[in-house]
């Protein structure tokens, strides 16, 4: 009887063992998978784009200040009065903004022609305000894209 009693304790052991390691095992085998997956976590968020999109357009211009900065531009004065003396004052010019920065779009629309008494408007120009810096570029209409002031030609010579 004592030997079947000390078989029986025997026996047991390594069962007893198996689930400790097993339990520890198990353990660190969470932890290391804890810590990997919090490395991967960190990894993925590296990649991330550093400039996010956000549900508003950041404006530091209004749409007051788009119109002025267009119709205030000398070679919009000088068309302006052009059409005007070529008309004898029938034909004034004006300008409006026609649409908002928005989400994917962060510049105002301007856009100078011709106010026909009576009739349809013809438009002159378009212009796109930068809603965050005020920078000016004017519609190449050949080209059907917006360029740099600076190398744009009011009178398409």
């Amino acid at each position: 009887m004592l030997k079947r009693s000390i078989n029986k304790q025997f026996n047991y052991y390594p069962l007893i063992a198996s689930f400790i390691l097993g339990v520890v095992g198990g353990y660190s085998s969470i932890v290391s998978i804890s810590h990997h997956q919090e490395n991967q976590t960190h990894k993925r968020l590296a990649y991330l784009p550093t400039v996010a999109k956000t549900n508003k357009a950041t404006k530091t211009i209004d749409a007051t200040k788009a119109y002025n900065l267009v119709w205030n531009l000398p070679q919009v004065q000088r068309k302006a009065r052009e059409i005007e003396n070529l008309s004898k004052g029938s034909i004034r010019v004006a300008a409006v903004v026609d649409s908002s920065p928005t989400v994917n779009a962060s510049f105002y629309v301007v856009r100078v022609f011709e106010n026909h008494p009576n009739k349809i408007t013809h438009p002159v120009y378009w212009f796109r305000v930068s809603s965050s810096s005020g920078v000016i570029e004017p519609l190449d209409l050949v080209e059907n894209e917006y360029i740099a002031l600076e190398k744009w030609n009011a009178d398409g010579r």
